[in-house]
C-alpha cells in the first residue's frame, strides 16, 4: 500500500547499548568521505529510521546530508535542521499524530452560527455543487491539521530558504502528479517541501508548488539513493523500508490485489535504486515482517527494530566513525546552525478570494513589532479555517533587508464556494414511538465582499424541517450581523393523562419568518435579538381536543445570549455549553397570544484519560401570560427523562438535571463506550406548581461506536414508577434541548 503519513507517538527511550569505538583516524575532518543517508518511505514503518539514527550518532557517525521519501523526508528532515535525535524522539511522543488525518481544527474554532446546525447537518464530506453538476475535492484530506503540525516541527528553520543552509543538506523527494517524474524539492519552505513529499494519492490532497501538482515521492523514487549521489556523497548509508511484495498465496481478496499493485510502483523504483549501490555503500534493512504503515501504535518495537538493524551491521559502518574530539568538531557545526527570527517586520496575506483583502487580515492578532507567537497565530489560522472557506490555510516566515516577514497563505477550496452538507438521526423506543430524519443542506459562500452567505436545509422524516437564511455581516470581522430566514416545521405532540397513557396526539404545523441582528462575544459567544412571525396549524388532531382548529398567529421579540465551547455535538468530552433566551408575544406583534419566558440551558463536560463525566441543567418557565400547545415544551425520550415515552411529559413549563459517566474502549480507529446516567424533571402547567416531590427520575445505562453520522447508541431505562424502556439512537446533540 502507498504510504501511509508518517507522525510518530508513544515512543520510549531506546535501550542503551555500549557505544562502539571509532578506529583512529589521523585526516583532518574536511578529508573524511562524504557521508550520505537515504531514508526511504514505508509510513508507520519510518519510526525505524529514529532508531538507525540514534545508533549512527553512538558510533559517532556524521551524516553530511540527507536525502528523504514521504516518511523518510519527515524524519531526515528533522535530523537536517541539527534536532537532537533524542528530541526527535521527544517531539514524536507529545504529537497527536492522529489528528494528521483530519483537516477539521475542532468545533472549538468554528463560529457559533455553524454549531447551531451541526446537529442536523453534521456530515461534510467534501462535496461541492456548481452550475456544471457536483465538485469533488483532490483528496479525502487536504492536510490543514497535517501543515500545522510540520510548520511546529520545522519552526527552527522556518527562514532556511535554500536547503544546503540547513544544519545538515538536505533533499525530500516527490512526484509529479502529471508527469509522474521525479522532483528532487532543495529550497523553499521546508514543512511545504515534506508535505509534498508525503501526500499520499487520494488521501491527501496534492500539493502545488512552482506550477506542479506533486504528490507522494514513493510513486517516483522510494528509495533515492541517486540523488545522494548527485549531491556528492562518497558513501551512501541507505535505510530501506519498502513493503515487500505479497506472496500469491496471500492476494485472494481484492484489497491486498490493489495494495500488491500500489507496492509493484514503489518496489521496482526502489531495486533500481539499490542496483545503484556501491561496495562501499551500507545498506540496512530492518526486519519490519508483520510490520504495516499503520501500525503507529508500535512505536517502542519498530525504532528498536531500527537500532538492532543498524547494530547487526556496525562492522560495515565502523569505519564510518570519527574519535571524539572530531565527533565534538561535527556537532558543533551543526549546533552553530540555530537561528533567531527576531521580531516581525510586515505581514502579508496571500490569497485567491472573492472576499476583501481586510477580510483576512483582520482576523490575524500578529502585531508588526513583535515577535512571533506561534499559538496565537495558529489559534488566529484554525478559526479562519473553521470558516469553512479554505482548503488550507498556513503560514511562512522569510528574511528581508528591514526583519523577519510573516506571510499567510490561503488556497480556497477547489470544490467550493457551494458546500453539501448532510445528517441522520434515529430514534426508536422499540414500543410505541420511531423517529427517523435525514436531511441535506447546501450553503452558498462568498457571495460578497464581507462574507455573506445563503444556506438552505431540508430534513424528512418524521419531523419535517426546511430552513433557509441569509447570513450578511456588517464588518469585516463578523463581529456584527444580520440573519434573516424563512422556516418551516412540521411535529407532532403527544399527550398523556394522569396515567400515564395517550389521551390525543396533536400534529402542528409552523411557518415564520425571523430577522435578527447580532453580534459575536469571542470566538465561542454570539449575542442575538430578533423578531420573528408566522403562525401554526393543527393538521391532525385524535383523541382529546386539546388545541384550536385553525391558524395560530404567532408574533415576537426574542433576546438570545450564547456560548458554546463543547469539542464534539454528539460525544462531547470537553467544553461546555451556555444558552439563555427571552421571549415576549404581543397582540402587536402579531400574535394570539400574550406571554413571555424563558429558556436556559447549562451543560458541562470534562475526560480523565478516557473517563467522561457531562452535567446538565435546563430550564423553561412561563413567566407572564397563557402560551398554547403549539409552545409547549416536550420531554421524554433519549436522555430527555429518558424512561418516559418522547412527549410522555409535555407542559408550559419545564425543567430536567441530568449526569452521564462513560468509559471510552478500544482505541483511536474503532471506539466504543458505555456508561450510566440519571436524570430528573417534569413538566407543570405553572412553575409555581414545580417542587422535588413531584419530579420524575430516570436511571440508564448504555453503550455505543462512535461514527460519522453520530454516536450510535443502545440504552435502557428504568424509572421510579417501576417502568423500563429500551432505545437505539443515531445522532443525539444535548443542544436539541436548546434550539
Amino acid at each position: 500500500m502507498l504510504r501511509l503519513v508518517l507522525l510518530l507517538a508513544g515512543v520510549v527511550p531506546l535501550l542503551t547499548p555500549s557505544v562502539i569505538a571509532a578506529p583512529a583516524d589521523d585526516r583532518p575532518f574536511e578529508e573524511r568521505p562524504t557521508v550520505g543517508l537515504v531514508l526511504s518511505g514505508g509510513g508507520a514503518k519510518g519510526m525505524a529510521h529514529v532508531g538507525v539514527l540514534r545508533v549512527l550518532e553512538e558510533m559517532r557517525i556524521p551524516v553530511d546530508l540527507v536525502v528523504g521519501t514521504s516518511a523518510g523526508s519527515a524524519v531526515g528532515a528533522l535530523y537536517a535542521t541539527g534536532m537532537p535525535v533524542s528530541e526527535i524522539e521527544q517531539r514524536f511522543i507529545e504529537l497527536d499524530w492522529i489528528s494528521s488525518f483530519q483537516d477539521d481544527p475542532g468545533r472549538a474554532y468554528k463560529p457559533v452560527r455553524r454549531k447551531q446546525e451541526d446537529w442536523r447537518f453534521p456530515v461534510v464530506p467534501g462535496i461541492g455543487v456548481r452550475a456544471g453538476g457536483l465538485q469533488l475535492g483532490g483528496g479525502i484530506i487536504a492536510g490543514q491539521n497535517l501543515g500545522f503540525i510540520l510548520n511546529e516541527l520545522t519552526r527552527s528553520a522556518a527562514l532556511v530558504e535554500d536547503f544546503d543552509d540547513l544544519a545538515i543538506p538536505f533533499r525530500a523527494v516527490a512526484t509529479d502528479l502529471e508527469t509522474g517524474e521525479q522532483v528532487v524539492l532543495s529550497d523553499g519552505n521546508l514543512s511545504e517541501a515534506i508535505r509534498a513529499s508525503m501526500s499520499i494519492p487520494g488521501v491527501y490532497a496534492p500539493v502545488e508548488r512552482d506550477g506542479r501538482l506533486l504528490i507522494d515521492g514513493g510513486i517516483a523514487n522510494n528509495l533515492p539513493v541517486t540523488v545522494a549521489r548527485e549531491m556528492g556523497a562518497d558513501v551512501v548509508i541507505a535505510v530501506d523500508i519498502t513493503d515487500p511484495l505479497l506472496k500469491a498465496e496471500d492476494l485472494q481478496e481484492a484489497l491486498s490485489v490493489v495494495g500488491q499493485l500500489t507496492t509493484l510502483m514503489t518496489r521496482m523504483n526502489t531495486e533500481y535504486q539499490l542496483d545503484r549501490l556501491q561496495e562501499s555503500d551500507v545498506l540496512i534493512r530492518p526486519d519490519l515482517e508483520g510490520r504495516s504503515s499503520a501500525d503507529f501504535y508500535e512505536a517502542p518495537i519498530l525504532f528498536e527494530l531500527g537500532a538492532t538493524s543498524a547494530r547487526n551491521l556496525a562492522g560495515e559502518l565502523r569505519h564510518l566513525g570519527v574519535d571524539e574530539s572530531r565527533w565534538q568538531q561535527f556537532r558543533a557545526r551543526v549546533d552553530a546552525s540555530a537561528y533567531s527570527p527576531g521580531r516581525i517586520a510586515h505581514i502579508r496575506v496571500e490569497q485567491d478570494s472573492r472576499l476583501a483583502g481586510e477580510f483576512l487580515r483582520s482576523r490575524i492578532r500578529q502585531q508588526v513589532g513583535e515577535e512571533l507567537d506561534v499559538e496565537v497565530l495558529e489559534e488566529d489560522l484554525k478559526r479562519i479555517y473553521g470558516l469553512g472557506y479554505y482548503e488550507t490555510v498556513s503560514y511562512s516566515q522569510s528574511p528581508s533587508d528591514q526583519g523577519t516577514v510573516l506571510t499567510v497563505q490561503v488556497q480556497e477550496k477547489s470544490w467550493g464556494p457551494n458546500y453539501l452538507s448532510f445528517g441522520l438521526n434515529y430514534e426508536d423506543n422499540f414500543d410505541s414511538e420511531t423517529r427517523f430524519n435525514v436531511g441535506a443542506a447546501v450553503r452558498m459562500t462568498e457571495l460578497n465582499a464581507l462574507g455573506g452567505e445563503w444556506q438552505t436545509g431540508l430534513q424528512l422524516g418524521t419531523e419535517p424541517y426546511v430552513r433557509t437564511q441569509w447570513f450578511q455581516p456588517l464588518d469585516y470581522g463578523y463581529q456584527r450581523f444580520l440573519i434573516s430566514g424563512a422556516e418551516y416545521t412540521r411535529d407532532s405532540f403527544t399527550v398523556f393523562d394522569d396515567d400515564g397513557e395517550r389521551s390525543a396526539e396533536v400534529d402542528v404545523t409552523f411557518r415564520q419568518l425571523d430577522l435578527a441582528l447580532g453580534m459575536e462575544l469571542g470566538g465561542n459567544g454570539d449575542v442575538r435579538l430578533g423578531y420573528y412571525r408566522g403562525f401554526a396549524t393543527v393538521d391532525e388532531q385524535v383523541g382529546e381536543s386539546v388545541a384550536p382548529s385553525g391558524a395560530i398567529h404567532q408574533g415576537g421579540l426574542s433576546l438570545q445570549l450564547v456560548h458554546d465551547s463543547l469539542d464534539d455535538i454528539f460525544n462531547p468530552q470537553s467544553g461546555g455549553f451556555a444558552g439563555l433566551r427571552g421571549q415576549l408575544e404581543r397582540e402587536g406583534l402579531g400574535s394570539d397570544r400574550r406571554f413571555d419566558a424563558v429558556t436556559g440551558m447549562g451543560l458541562g463536560t470534562g475526560s480523565w484519560r478516557d473517563f467522561t463525566v457531562t452535567g446538565l441543567l435546563y430550564a423553561h418557565v412561563v413567566t407572564r401570560g397563557e402560551p398554547g400547545i403549539e409552545n409547549a415544551i416536550r420531554l421524554g425520550g433519549f436522555r430527555r427523562l429518558s424512561a418516559y415515552a418522547p412527549g410522555e411529559i409535555t407542559g408550559a413549563n419545564a425543567a430536567m438535571a441530568s449526569v452521564f459517566a462513560s468509559q471510552e474502549f478500544g482505541g483511536p480507529f474503532v471506539p466504543w463506550f458505555a456508561g450510566a446516567g440519571f436524570e430528573t424533571g417534569n413538566a407543570w402547567p405553572s412553575f409555581e406548581d414545580a417542587s422535588w416531590n413531584n419530579t420524575v427520575r430516570s436511571w440508564s445505562v448504555f453503550a455505543g461506536v462512535d461514527t460519522f453520522l453520530g454516536p450510535v447508541q443502545l440504552a435502557t431505562a428504568y424509572n421510579n414508577e417501576d417502568n423500563w424502556t429500551a432505545y437505539l439512537n443515531i445522532g443525539f446533540s444535548f443542544t436539541q434541548l436548546f434550539y
